[in-house]
């Protein structure tokens, strides 16, 4: 493993980050404490986390948990220092507080809700989950209108607002650093533009959708991240298990997130499961582990990016962290540009 650092905050982590949105569904409070404790002992120190998990399903009654779960832990353990934990305001979201989004009026009271539950005074990395406008994130990129969007001048109005209580939260020692998720090329722009404005805190990450399926950022956005040192927080780098080949030959493991949801968030197409047979048979022929293969591909891309992992067992948290070291030779590196092209977009 390599040390990261985040943006242009100085705040370093290890270049893998521990995942955590199905602990408190499928992985209970004890399983999670485990995996925090083997993932430090493997090295890592930077966990994901958000106000709305568990996910699997997500439900009203449990908003708020995996925080809870965390900060259990950071209570009973001592070892808060230990971490550097990013969290997330949901945004827009029923779910969570009745359609209010991202904006002056929310952020405070959605990150004073996370520091009771996490059971800490600051979060290292306050993230923003959804754009309140359309966006194309989760196959919403096949019917993307960006006219169902609010007037420009009232979006950065929004931006500028909500940055002034981002730096006064700052400047309050409750955050360290700011990042977005789900969001674009230009939402990027604009929120770094209202960070020089306003002088609240500049944009260090942008936490978005990334694999060897899922390649949306490679264009635009990786141009940003590397000219703006804005890191690329890529969940899903497994494409939601399908990478791993558990789901091979039209198997569905009990207990697996497909048993559950049943398509993956639209992941499961029929021309997903011919793409990640062609990548795990790449690792296979190279003597790999695909899920490893997959990770360090992500690990590895010429643009700054922490892959986020999720395990929902001890023994797949244990698979994932013995190959955190593996790195990919040129032949491996090639057969997976030529799969991608023959199948670009597979969801």
């Amino acid at each position: 493993m390599q040390r990261v650092t985040l943006g242009r905050t100085g705040i370093e982590v290890q270049n893998y980050c521990l995942g955590t949105m199905t602990w408190g569904t499928q992985t209970d409070e004890a399983g999670a404490h485990a995996q925090i404790d083997a993932a430090m002992a493997a090295g890592l120190d930077f966990i994901d986390t958000a106000e709305m998990y568990p996910v699997n399903p997500v439900r009203a009654e449990t908003v708020g948990l995996t925080e809870t779960i965390i900060g259990n832990w950071n209570a009973k353990s001592g070892n808060r220092d230990k971490w550097v934990i990013a969290t997330k305001h949901t945004g827009r979201s029923d779910t969570v507080r009745k359609g209010r989004g991202i904006g002056p009026e929310t952020v405070r009271e959605a990150l004073e809700g996370s520091l009771r539950r996490l059971r800490t005074d600051y979060v290292d990395l306050y993230q923003f989950h959804w754009p309140n406008r359309a966006h194309y994130h989760f196959r919403r990129n096949w019917h993307f209108d960006p006219t169902e969007q609010p007037p420009a001048n009232e979006i950065l109005d929004n931006f500028a607002a909500t940055m002034e209580v981002l730096r006064d939260l700052v400047q309050e020692g409750k955050i360290r650093a700011f990042g977005l998720s789900n969001d674009t090329a230009w939402g990027t722009i604009r929120w770094l533009d209202a960070a020089a404005a306003t002088g609240g805190p500049r944009v260090a990450t942008i936490q978005n959708e990334y694999s060897l399926m899922c390649r949306h950022y490679d264009t635009d956005l990786a141009e940003v991240g590397y000219q703006e040192d804005v890191t690329l927080l890529a969940f899903s780098p497994l494409a939601a298990g399908l990478l791993t080949g558990k789901y091979s030959g039209g198997a569905v493991p009990e207990g697996s997130r497909m048993s559950i949801n049943g398509n993956l968030g639209g992941r499961a197409s029929a021309r997903a499961f011919p793409a990640a047979d062609a990548y795990v048979e790449i690792a296979r022929a190279n003597g790999l582990d695909p899920v490893h293969m997959a990770l360090a591909w992500c690990a590895e891309r010429p643009f700054p990016t922490i892959p986020i992992f999720g395990a929902t067992t001890a023994e797949q948290l244990e698979t994932i962290t013995a190959g955190l070291d593996v790195s990919l030779t040129d032949e491996v590196r090639s057969a997976l540009s030529k799969a991608h092209r023959a199948h670009a977009m597979p969801y």
